[in-house]
């Protein structure tokens, strides 16, 4: 199945299927990220400080340059998820990637760590004194008018979400968290957040500001890319300049973008039930015509 949005200046200007409920898998990361900058707004958390104990920034672990590695590359992992069971304790995950071994030297190199946002997570969880899915409501979603889109904790968290064939799927193999929601929620939030609904111009232009990455990406319709803080951001194949976020999990994708170029600003979100990343993608950026 497919599900889309399209939302123009806070108008639904089009959709399909787009109150059907959805793993957002990745994009999850951009709402972590814009609850850490809500954090660092209202003077409760520093971007540039190291964080209590540890040699890398919050900016640094936001943008996938604190060093931490990632537990995609541990195939165990991906075959205790093909085999439906339950997810390892978080000491455990930590321990079979070894996340106290620095990769790079905070802030020298880049690599996609979804460690670094179970860290992002405990993190806005401790300032935020309520765990994420209350913290996120507070911090992101109420502010930005997004109502039905939630934290999946277990299996039963995960009933009415288009999952794909991913049946028995646990949402706590996702460490930093997985939010689900309606597709039109997804744009709706971007959208607000991109206008500056949320965050001050000056914050708002940190999170758009990336780190250069190489490009183009093979078989994905990228020319630039690049990564802000908790935004995948840069230009497409054809020319246009977006940001949001691509996710994926078993049995389906999720893409999130807005046209930076377009006036008045224009999102679309974009998911299937289909694990090809590149033709969601695909799918968003054609919703934009970019």
């Amino acid at each position: 199945m497919e599900a889309w949005a399209v939302v123009e200046n806070g108008v639904v200007t089009g959709s399909h299927d787009a109150g059907q409920m959805v793993p957002w898998w990745s994009f999850t990361k951009m709402v972590l990220a814009a609850g850490a900058l809500v954090l660092v707004r209202d003077g409760l958390a520093s971007l540039d400080e190291p964080l209590p104990g540890k040699p890398y920034t919050l900016r640094q672990l936001l943008q996938h340059r604190s060093g931490l590695g990632n537990y995609g590359g541990v195939a165990a992992y991906h075959d205790a998820v093909a085999k439906g069971e339950e997810p390892w304790p978080v000491t455990m995950l930590l321990d079979r990637v070894e996340a106290e071994r620095l990769r790079y030297r905070p802030g020298e190199g880049w690599e996609y760590s979804n460690i670094g946002y179970l860290f992002v997570r405990r993190f806005i969880e401790t300032l935020g004194g309520e765990d994420m899915d209350g913290t996120l409501r507070r911090l992101v979603l109420r502010p930005l008018g997004i109502e039905r889109a939630r934290v999946a904790r277990d299996r039963s968290d995960l009933a009415g979400v288009a999952m794909g064939d991913a049946h028995s799927y646990h949402p706590g193999w996702v460490y930093h968290g997985l939010l689900v929601g309606p597709a039109e929620e997804a744009a709706i939030l971007l959208d607000g957040l991109l206008r500056g609904e949320l965050l001050p111009p000056d914050l708002l232009a940190e999170m758009l500001r990336v780190f250069p990455l190489q490009g183009p990406i093979p078989g994905r319709p990228w020319q630039i890319p690049g990564y802000g803080l908790g935004l995948m951001s840069g230009e497409t194949t054809s020319g246009g300049r977006v940001a949001g976020h691509t996710g994926g999990g078993p049995g389906s994708t999720i893409a999130v973008y807005g046209d930076l170029s377009a006036r008045p600003l224009r999102t679309a979100a974009f998911f299937a039930t289909d694990e090809d990343q590149a033709k969601t993608e695909a799918g968003a950026f054609r919703l934009l015509g970019v």
